[in-house]
């Protein structure tokens, strides 16, 4: 019969973030591959002593950081970027969170500490973004979440598609009525595109003019009227800026993970932003399915001009 620890330590170990299990005196318990990986300090290292420099901040205050036991829904623990200490002695730049564990009677028991490279963020394609126009405050924890939602989808779980959505009028209206005019109207995109979402779907800033949109379509069918829908919600806001009223129409691209796993999150994002670049230079107002990536199913590509 198999050892209950080391089907534990496998289960960990199959996990692609590092995981750091730490007991109450502040000892590390159980360190996973991952965690050697991204640090270089293997677990005859680091177990029953603390957590190498850098990851202890993670220790400190938990209580009144308010983290919840494991086991809650995704994204409780609060995130923090930190620079890790390699064993080699420079430092690598991860985003961590800290869990408190607890026992049947609510009493803790330990800490989880769980991190990935903050490069993996880096590497995911933006739109482009200038200081004027700045960005949203939470696009971190939205990248953060995209990137669990993708880890969730390749470990078997619901069906992954994003839809990159560009406002056709913004750089116009930034020439002709300026930076604040355009703020406005995206916020007037952005409130409108809301009423449209799922209960599970989540929408954030992904560029100067540009949304990102993670959802859960079960076909590119349901994914294209999705998509129609939330064009159809853009169009119908009502801007207007010193008198003048101001048509808002978007151009939308959306991409479904393929069911063969070899796609990163960066490459669906990327055909999500060809997509809406062809709706774009096709004269906006238009929602773009890309081709799946998955050579199995029959590919659904076209690019619908939507009624004005």
């Amino acid at each position: 019969m198999t050892d209950r620890n080391e089907l534990l330590e496998a289960a960990f170990d199959s996990v692609p973030e590092g995981v750091a299990l730490v007991g109450t005196e502040g000892e590390v318990v159980l360190w996973n591959q991952a965690a050697q990986g991204i640090t270089g300090y293997a677990a005859i290292d680091v177990l029953a002593r603390p957590l190498p420099e850098g990851l202890e901040a993670l220790l400190q205050d938990e209580d009144r950081n308010g983290e919840e036991a494991l086991g809650r829904a995704a994204g409780d623990g609060r995130r923090a970027l930190v620079r890790a200490r390699h064993k080699l002695g420079h430092g690598v730049p991860v985003i961590a969170r800290a869990l408190v564990l607890r026992d049947g009677l609510g009493r803790r028991i330990g800490t989880a500490a769980l991190f990935h490279p903050a490069e993996s963020l880096d590497a995911l394609p933006h739109g482009d973004s200038t200081e004027d126009m700045g960005a949203d405050e939470g696009r971190a924890e939205f990248e953060e979440r995209l990137q669990a939602e993708f880890d969730d989808f390749m470990r078997g779980g619901p069906p992954l598609s994003v839809l990159w959505i560009g406002v056709d009028q913004a750089a116009e209206l930034r020439k002709t009525h300026g930076v604040g005019a355009c703020h406005a109207m995206l916020d007037k995109v952005r409130r409108a595109l809301v009423h449209g979402l799922r209960p599970a779907e989540e929408i954030s800033r992904w560029g100067d003019d540009e949304y990102l949109i993670v959802a859960h379509e079960r076909s590119a069918e349901m994914l294209a009227a999705h998509a129609r829908t939330l064009a159809g919600l853009a169009r119908t806001a009502d801007f207007r800026w010193w008198g003048d009223r101001v048509s808002l129409t978007v151009s939308i691209g959306a991409a479904q993970a393929g069911s063969d796993g070899a796609e990163t999150l960066a490459q669906l994002l990327e055909r999500a932003r060809e997509a809406m670049e062809t709706s774009s230079r096709t004269g906006g107002n238009r929602a773009t399915i890309a081709a799946a990536n998955d050579a199995a199913a029959a590919p659904v590509e076209g690019s619908t001009c939507l009624p004005s």
